[in-house]
């Protein structure tokens, strides 16, 4: 407990480092406020409907990364998804088509007209989506909605998604960091208080659903799925490499070995969030208000308890873990800066040779990685086979703990590399301030 005060009065006293969080808080609570400003001409004595639909299956998922706003018939109701899904599509376009690819290649002027199509992309799907969320909301709030009220409305839902994305950019840039992964962290963290309680009071009311001991047990069986994400997260394995010192005549002296860390997981959380934001699909494409009426295979994609969705959601998690390393970790770069830095893998020829190797590496530590991944992610639907309450199971894998898990790690290494790097300048009057070791970006 000293040490953390210790290091809470070091954050307090470097001013970027302060700023950030206050920046970041502020923006925070600006997107809090926001996802309770309910949509203009829709009374919110009405929505007691709306808030019944999302409580449960593939919806209270939806819900929970608008951080409530879906249910609200807030202006931010469609929140930050219809992003990532634009992003998905633009970057499985970045290997299939060769426009694309060369705008990879262009550096930074490349990524700017990617984001710029992205952001394009996004407004699409915002306008395909946002009638289909007022069809629903229609049908939940027992109004008639008008021509007018709907196009206007669009717009105020496009604008609100847009307003989201700009909030989350900010967070990146003036804030600590990872800003688009913080707002969706945001509304996880707001529903597990209420899960929480909820799952306490079942528990506890029934004399058959085992009490505070059983409770108990979730929380313990919580804690080591949160350690076995977190190893997930901060694993890897260590190339050795030498380093050509200095060259004297014919001989050489070799500095000594040093290791390139290569991550399990290298894509850490973003192949569930693409796998999730592809599993939103089918609700936009059969209607929010059609849901409860949806039939056979049509029925299974939308209940993500059903064995259907859940192989399908664990076979996503697998292609996107390949996919998101595949574009993240470039062997032939690696070995490229190896040869310009001096630096060998021993017993490996540099070049291609090492290339090979590394990329061999890569595929071996991935697969496993990959599978972990998937089974951490359907873990909620197990966990709701043993009746612990929907809201509550969700918080024992899926997106949410990976998330939760991912962003809050990436956000203390982001912390830390601010008071490690004022304590190396000279700023901080305090002792050294030891990190953890090894990297824990969210991604």
């Amino acid at each position: 407990m000293k040490k953390l005060i210790e290091t809470l009065k070091n954050i307090w006293k470097i001013e970027d480092l302060k700023q950030r969080i206050l920046i970041t808080v502020l923006f925070i609570a600006i997107y809090r406020f926001g996802s309770y400003v309910v949509l203009p001409g829709i009374d919110p004595s009405s929505l007691t409907k709306l808030s019944a639909q999302t409580s449960t299956g593939l919806m209270s998922l939806l819900d929970m990364f608008s951080g409530g706003a879906f249910s609200h018939a807030s202006i931010l109701a469609l929140g930050i998804m219809p992003y990532i899904s634009a992003s998905i599509v633009i970057q499985l376009l970045a290997i299939a088509v060769p426009y694309f690819q060369r705008l990879q290649n262009e550096g930074e002027s490349g990524r700017t007209k990617i984001n710029q199509y992205t952001r394009y992309l996004t407004i699409a799907i915002l306008f395909l989506q946002a009638p289909s969320y007022l069809i629903n909301l229609q049908s939940q709030v027992g109004q008639s909605f008008d021509l007018l009220f709907i196009l206007t409305s669009t717009i105020i839902l496009a604008a609100g998604s847009m307003f989201v994305l700009w909030l989350g950019e900010r967070i990146t840039d003036k804030g600590i960091g990872n800003g688009v992964s913080f707002i969706i962290l945001v509304g996880i963290i707001a529903r597990l208080p209420q899960a929480l309680f909820q799952e306490f009071i079942a528990r506890m009311a029934s004399p058959g659903a085992g009490g505070l001991v059983m409770f108990l047990i979730e929380i313990i069986f919580l804690l080591l799925v949160i350690g076995a994400a977190i190893l997930l997260v901060q694993g890897t394995r260590k190339i050795p490499v030498q380093y050509v010192k200095r060259v004297e005549g014919s001989r050489q002296y070799e500095g000594p070995r040093k290791y390139i860390p290569l991550k399990v997981n290298a894509a850490n959380v973003m192949p569930i969030i693409f796998a999730q934001a592809i599993m939103f699909i089918p609700i936009a494409i059969i209607g929010f208000s059609q849901v409860a009426n949806a039939s056979g295979v049509a029925r299974d994609l939308v209940d993500h308890t059903s064995i259907l969705y859940n192989v399908i959601f664990a076979v996503m998690v697998v292609f996107f873990t390949y996919f998101y390393t595949a574009i993240t970790v470039n062997p032939k770069q690696m070995s490229d800066d190896l040869m310009r830095s001096n630096g060998f893998v021993p017993g490996i020829k540099p070049g291609k040779a090492t290339t090979e190797y590394i990329d061999e590496i890569m595929s071996r530590i991935t697969l496993p990685g990959a599978l972990f991944l998937a089974l951490i992610a359907i873990l909620p639907a197990f966990a709701g086979m043993f009746g612990i309450k929907e809201g509550f199971a969700q918080f024992f894998g899926g997106t949410s703990l990976l998330i939760l898990v991912g962003v809050v790690l990436d956000t203390l290494q982001q912390v830390e590399s601010h008071l490690m790097m004022r304590h190396y300048d000279g700023l901080m009057n305090s002792g050294r301030i030891k990190g953890r070791v090894g990297g824990v970006s969210a991604y």
